[in-house]
């Protein structure tokens, strides 16, 4: 329901740059990320891969599954498991909305990318389809077509 965008201030700490390339967005939200110590030390070091990360709602909670952050460095036997699922903070609302959205043949829950705001871990999450083969074609091909008239554009503007 909530769409992010651009926003001004907050920069990604880990994007999941693949997400716009395989899946059509239909909605994202902003959720809470419960973390361990050690995480958000690993986190806040840009440690964090989302490239196979996908969400789930269970039990009336959402979950996190195969998202990836590096344990810490300077982390002793405190260091945590680098794939343990993570629970997402959401209103009840949206929960409810979630989960219809994921019972829809097609949908999937993925994340977008995780930031900090005033202090606290934040994951962007989407409700997405996934994308065929013809339309990751087509989105290249008029990818490559703006560039192409952007440089033609910028070409005549030298002359």
């Amino acid at each position: 329901m909530k769409e992010m965008g651009k926003q001004k201030g907050i920069k990604p700490v880990v994007d999941n740059r693949k997400a716009r390339h395989n899946y059509h967005i239909k909605e994202s939200y902003e959720a809470g990320l419960v973390l361990v110590g050690t995480e958000v030390k690993s986190l806040r070091m840009g440690k964090g891969n989302l490239q196979d990360a996908y969400a789930t709602v269970k039990d009336g909670e959402v979950w996190v599954n195969n998202f990836h952050i590096s344990p810490y460095d300077k982390g002793n036997r405190f260091n945590h498991d680098p794939l343990r699922p993570k629970k997402l903070l959401l209103n009840r609302r949206e929960i409810n909305h979630l989960l219809g959205m994921q019972k829809e043949k097609g949908m999937t829950l993925i994340p977008l990318k995780i930031y900090f705001k005033n202090g606290l871990a934040k994951m962007e999450i989407a409700v997405a389809v996934g994308k065929k083969l013809y339309d990751k074609r087509e989105d290249m091909a008029s990818r490559d077509a703006k560039r192409d008239i952007e440089r033609a554009v910028k070409e005549r503007s030298r002359q």
